[in-house]
């Protein structure tokens, strides 16, 4: 049991990097599945346009399921252009907070999309489908040779007969590996250093960040009983009044302004210790209005706030 303990634990406190882990694997291995079964290059006057769709689109779809599948998604579009609310940012202030926002989404969302390019770079099969079927590269090879050898670049990916043709296979095949590799290097550097700066502009310390995070992940355990347990008792009461024909007993149940503000994005303020919008909430007055004011501290290093999720992802 404690060792379960222990592992639960280190799962909790990086979640985030074990989740980022998890998308990478899944993405990596259903890029090689998707090479092998579907892939088969036309090899003819098809394989650049074929080779891209290939390459791009997929990358495309996941990087669109990165936003629908994100929370921060729908706590920062809900609502938004609701009737008697304008729909477009007033304040320059609000405008650069939903900025930043949509550039941490935008962040998450493209793990997946990286992953697929990075791991078909280094298959090098449709890097090679794609490169053989260029204009220039068949201008490159074919100078003085005939219209013919155009064909006969572009079945390279099939097996070219050609010495030639086979050491340009072996050519292309480096080239979209080497790009493999430095994408990836390179998406390890900027994660590395974008990470780096955020620890370093972070309002409070290391250890209070790990607290934080405990915390959210209790908040959401407990917002889950108490919104079961509270829709439970409504639902009883108004079943209970339709079918015995009765009048309903008073309920106290938090209004629409109520669920607004708690759900609005989170802005850390130097004066006081609020570890979430509930916490806020409930800090202040009822009633009380708790958007953000000239000293709110919007950190990307507490981007993990709004990011925590009350069971969203299973009713979207």
């Amino acid at each position: 049991m404690e060792k379960f303990r222990t592992v639960l634990d280190f799962c909790l406190s990086h979640q985030k990097v074990l989740g980022y882990s998890a998308v990478s694997l899944l993405t990596a291995g259903s890029e090689r599945l998707f090479s092998v079964v579907v892939f088969q290059c036309p090899c003819n006057s098809w394989n650049t346009l074929y080779g891209s769709v290939f390459l791009l689109v997929p990358a495309l779809i996941l990087f669109l399921l990165g936003y629908l599948l994100n929370v921060r998604t729908w706590r920062l579009f809900t609502g938004c252009c609701a009737p008697g609310r304008c729909c477009c940012c007033i304040h320059r202030r609000r405008c650069w907070r939903y900025f930043r926002v949509l550039w941490l989404m935008t962040v998450s969302a493209a793990v997946a999309p990286l992953t697929w390019i990075a791991v078909a770079l280094l298959g090098a099969n449709i890097y090679e489908c794609t490169a053989s079927g260029s204009s220039l590269l068949q201008r490159h090879l074919c100078q003085g040779r005939g219209t013919q050898c155009h064909e006969q670049v572009a079945r390279i990916p099939c097996g070219g007969t050609l010495s030639q043709e086979a050491q340009t296979s072996v050519s292309l095949r480096a080239q979209s590996q080497v790009l493999g590799w430095i994408l990836i290097a390179s998406i390890m550097v900027l994660v590395l250093t974008g990470t780096c700066i955020n620890r370093c502009r972070s309002p409070v310390s290391f250890l209070q960040l790990r607290f934080w995070k405990i915390y959210l992940e209790k908040e959401r355990e407990v917002f889950e009983r108490k919104a079961t347990e509270h829709a439970t008792k409504l639902a009883e009461r108004n079943l209970k009044c339709f079918f015995e024909f009765t009048e309903p007993q008073p309920f106290q149940t938090p209004s629409n302004k109520d669920w607004q503000q708690i759900s609005s994005l989170y802005a850390f303020n130097t004066k006081g210790q609020y570890y979430s919008m509930i916490h806020k909430y409930i800090s202040a007055n009822r009633g009380t209005s708790i958007r953000s004011t000239e000293e709110d501290v919007f950190s990307p290093a507490l981007g993990f706030v709004d990011g925590t999720d009350f069971n969203e992802t299973r009713t979207l």
